[in-house]
């Protein structure tokens, strides 16, 4: 009898594991501080900082400093893709990252107005 009562606590222990919602695997994945490096639309390159934060199990905000500007905006995942509309200045940004096997996103970006498109890897700090 306490070996039955002790298998339906363990099962019905990993039944309330296993239904957990998966914002700590978004978190794992995509959250956290990044170096930034890119290409602008006529090539130069470009460094700076990022960090991305949870808002929900497949949203997020995210902020980044290149040179002197700043940018922030939202996010959100979908498979191995992160996507962000963003404001920089007075202007609508998108970007569409690939997540790699190493957490680092790779992607590329474009601003409303422009008709070129310019490249972005973050690399977890």
């Amino acid at each position: 009898m306490k070996t039955f009562a002790l298998a339906a606590t363990l099962a019905a222990t990993l039944a309330a594991t296993l239904a957990l919602p998966t914002a700590p695997l978004f978190a794992q994945a995509v959250t956290g501080s990044y170096l930034v490096t890119g290409t602008n639309f006529d090539g130069a390159p470009y460094a700076g900082e990022a960090v991305i934060t949870a808002t929900s199990p497949v949203t997020c905000e995210i902020q980044w400093i290149t040179g002197g500007t700043t940018s922030s905006g939202i996010c959100m995942r979908e498979g191995n893709a992160v996507t962000a509309a963003y404001v920089l200045g007075d202007k609508v940004g998108l970007v569409i990252y690939t997540i790699q096997p190493d957490g680092s996103l790779v992607g590329s970006w474009t601003i409303a107005g422009y008709n070129s498109v310019g490249t972005e890897t973050r690399t977890p700090n």
